[in-house]
């Protein structure tokens, strides 16, 4: 098998630019149309909306991995990064790591990248990795770095990287690329070549996938001048087989017109996600305005936590029992309180008997 990074043409990436053009319309006016929204929640929800939009990046690019992170953990490192009061947990390394990567990442998303930087990031994420050789630097293995599945006798090779002694050629091509390119390639193209690129020189001895989707949102950020916050990883993670195989199609041919219009469909397919959950905050305001001095704080303390799951919400909807659990009280009062919210017009009521749940009556999550 011959890889892209042994072809002649390497690392000389070609693409149908006509095919990209009218994605990256649609990219440009659905960004400029998210960014007028964005101007019409206040501060106190901005915050909220930057919190929840990483803590949701950063567990679910760890998922597209197979690392399943502690979801409250992840936030509260987040929050604490921001400077905001948290519950004072300890968090545990793989949380506090990728936290600190996506904080860093929108933090500093206009610098031009650096070798120090790429490494800094590792280090983030593998920082108390002891099964690591290299941890915070390129990989030095002689062994061959290999993309595998299936079993140990009949392994089935996705995809090999160049030999370790060439990646830091290899990288510092890849940085000048990157950064010599910030105002001449469209936004979805360098994004989606910076993806690729990266993956393929495959520089670190693991943690790749999640620096290139970080590396991705970099890209676009420049582009708009502004941190995205888009949720590349979560749409991604809807259908990662969709993922993997477009980025094994990819990396036996410089000709990648197939793998950017995979790549940019993906991002657009992140933008109404994100606008969703600006709505969701905006709706917020609006049900909180609508009902002030209104509940008690057996209710106050229940729609908080409904708020508080996001556009997800509890799994199947609130039931009587998450009611009793959350505000610590009885089931006769939970049955008052919960009625008198539905009357109120802030839960609707769905199903029968055992079977009924409550959901936020607002549009974002009702659609």
């Amino acid at each position: 098998m011959t890889w892209n990074w042994q072809l002649p043409d390497w690392p000389q990436f070609s693409y149908d630019k006509a095919v990209l053009a009218s994605l990256e319309q649609k990219f440009l006016l659905k960004s400029s149309f998210l960014s007028g929204i964005y101007h019409h929640i206040n501060d106190t929800d901005k915050t909220t909306l930057i919190v929840d939009l990483i803590s949701d990046e950063a567990y679910k690019t760890s998922e597209i991995e197979g690392e399943y992170l502690n979801r409250d953990s992840l936030r509260s490192s987040i929050r604490r990064y921001f400077g905001l009061l948290t519950d004072k947990r300890k968090i545990p390394p793989a949380e506090q790591g990728i936290a600190e990567m996506m904080v860093n990442l929108y933090q500093s998303y206009a610098t031009p990248l650096t070798e120090f930087a790429l490494c800094d990031w590792h280090l983030m994420l593998t920082s108390m990795r002891r099964d690591l050789q290299n941890v915070g630097r390129y990989r030095t293995q002689e062994d061959e770095m290999q993309v595998v599945s299936g079993s140990f006798h009949k392994p089935k090779v996705h995809f090999e990287a160049p030999p370790s002694k060439i990646v830091p050629n290899e990288m510092e091509k890849f940085i000048t690329w990157f950064n010599e390119n910030e105002k001449t390639l469209p936004a979805l193209v360098r994004a989606g070549i910076a993806h690729l690129y990266f993956v393929c020189i495959h520089p670190f001895e693991d943690g790749n996938g999640r620096i290139a989707r970080a590396l991705a949102e970099k890209a676009l950020s420049q582009a708009l001048g502004y941190p995205t916050l888009i949720a590349l990883s979560h749409t991604i993670q809807k259908n990662k087989k969709a993922y993997y195989a477009a980025l094994e199609h990819a990396n036996k041919s410089n000709e990648i017109t197939d793998w950017l219009i995979y790549f940019a469909n993906t991002i657009l397919d992140a933008q109404p996600y994100t606008q969703q959950v600006i709505e969701f905050l905006i709706e917020k305001t609006k049900l909180y305005d609508r009902i002030k001095n209104q509940i008690n704080s057996r209710q106050e303390k229940v729609i908080a936590r409904l708020f508080e799951e996001g556009l997800e919400g509890f799994e199947g909807g609130l039931s009587a029992e998450n009611y009793i659990r959350i505000a610590d009280t009885s089931r006769a009062t939970a049955t008052r309180d919960l009625q008198d919210l539905v009357e109120k017009g802030v839960l609707l009521r769905r199903g029968e008997l055992k079977s009924t749940r409550y959901v936020l009556n607002i549009p974002a999550l009702n659609k």
